[in-house]
């Protein structure tokens, strides 16, 4: 029987967008971070406080959910919440969930948010953290395998081996989104980069260098999703949420996924997620792919469609992926250069794409855009968006 699915393509829009300054130490509790910027974006939208009936977030034990963040802003009875637990692999399912929330009428006005003290409290992927973690752990452990960048590094070794992927495919990727940062005033790293300082940077996992690994980062983004109708009369101009997809279900890690290890989770979710657009990946004009390291944006460009699987290196290489290529990414310059806040930051990025309110870094016309989160290889999920100029 085939499914039947809630067709809710351009029935949500984000309406606004905030940030915290992105700092090594922001000084404050992920509380005050998450309520600062859940406060910026609802002036960005031109709304109070009060109108938000639902609040959404992930999180690994490193974070405020709602049900703290709703009574420091005055928020006495949500309509609706989500605490989802999950790092980078279920951002944008968070911003996918607040939209059926509000498509369905069980929420008006919810404000999606991570906030993240990554630099000064929690770091990704350290020991003694007291979160759950997967069963493979305790066969990796033993061996020191257990850092994002050694596991990501297995990935990229094999798409190197097999497809002549080089460490100047990568280094194009930091340099090109190192270029997009200067442009970005809210950037962390701002100095220019050459494919030389990339080559010359320390090893930190082979074949990673320093600058293949995304920032660790204090700060917060937030984004308010409502109605298209109702987003029509506020601050800003309207981002009409198209299509959200996630999923997952297989690890590369157990074996009990795909025997590919250079094929992600991207790759089954990616046809969900344009037909439910009704697009494909010649109509999206800027992504913003989730760049945890270099490759990961490699890899996601094949297995979302811009490219042939083994192709994304020369891709990368040719300039495609430039302001002024044929497909912009990380406009913000991603998290090797703007900032890590665990996914959010792009959809936000995405935003302002579509509103034309970019600045320095403003592509031309677009009008529609992909919005990735981490492709599911440390944990068997990922989520995406695809957002539309209204």
């Amino acid at each position: 029987m085939p499914k039947r699915l809630l067709d809710f393509r351009d029935v949500t829009a984000v309406a606004g967008i905030g940030y915290t300054p992105f700092t090594k130490n922001s000084g404050v509790s992920t509380l005050t971070l998450a309520c600062r910027a859940v406060l910026a974006a609802l002036d960005d939208a031109g709304l109070p406080p009060d109108a938000v009936d639902g609040l959404a977030t992930h999180r690994v034990g490193d974070s405020a959910p709602p049900s703290l963040v709703a009574p420091a802003l005055g928020l006495p009875d949500l309509a609706w919440h989500l605490d989802q637990f999950g790092g980078g692999s279920v951002s944008h399912a968070v911003v996918g969930q607040a939209a059926l929330a509000v498509a369905t009428g069980m929420a008006e006005t919810v404000v999606c948010y991570r906030a993240i003290n990554a630099r000064s409290e929690f770091r990704m992927g350290g020991t003694g953290r007291g979160v759950p973690v997967s069963p493979e752990v305790q066969y990796q452990a033993p061996y020191g395998y257990f850092a994002p960048p050694q596991q990501y590094a297995m990935y990229a070794r094999a798409h190197m081996l097999r497809y002549g992927t080089r460490p100047e495919h990568f280094g194009r990727v930091a340099v090109t989104q190192r270029a997009n940062a200067v442009r970005n005033p809210r950037a962390l790293m701002r100095t220019p980069i050459t494919l030389e300082d990339y080559l010359a940077s320390r090893w930190i996992a082979e074949p990673f260098r320093l600058l293949d690994c995304c920032l660790e980062t204090d700060g917060a983004c937030a984004l308010v999703v409502t109605t298209a109708e109702r987003a029509r009369d506020l601050r800003r101009h309207p981002v009409l949420i198209s299509a959200a997809a996630w999923g997952g279900g297989t690890s590369h890690l157990s074996g009990t996924g795909p025997a590919d290890p250079t094929v992600t989770a991207a790759a089954a979710l990616a046809p969900r997620l344009y037909t439910q657009a009704g697009l494909g990946p010649g109509d999206v004009d800027v992504a913003e792919i989730y760049d945890c390291f270099t490759y990961s944006v490699i890899v996601q460009l094949e297995d979302y469609g811009f490219c042939a699987k083994g192709e994304g290196g020369p891709y990368v290489e040719s300039g495609a992926t430039a302001p002024d290529g044929e497909l912009p990414v990380n406009t913000h310059g991603g998290f090797l250069s703007e900032g890590y806040v665990h996914g959010v930051n792009h959809v936000a990025e995405a935003v302002a794409q579509l509103r034309g309110e970019a600045g320095d870094r403003q592509v031309p016309g677009a009008e529609v855009a992909l919005s990735t989160a981490q492709p599911g290889y440390i944990l068997p999920a990922t989520s995406a968006l695809i957002l539309r100029r209204s």
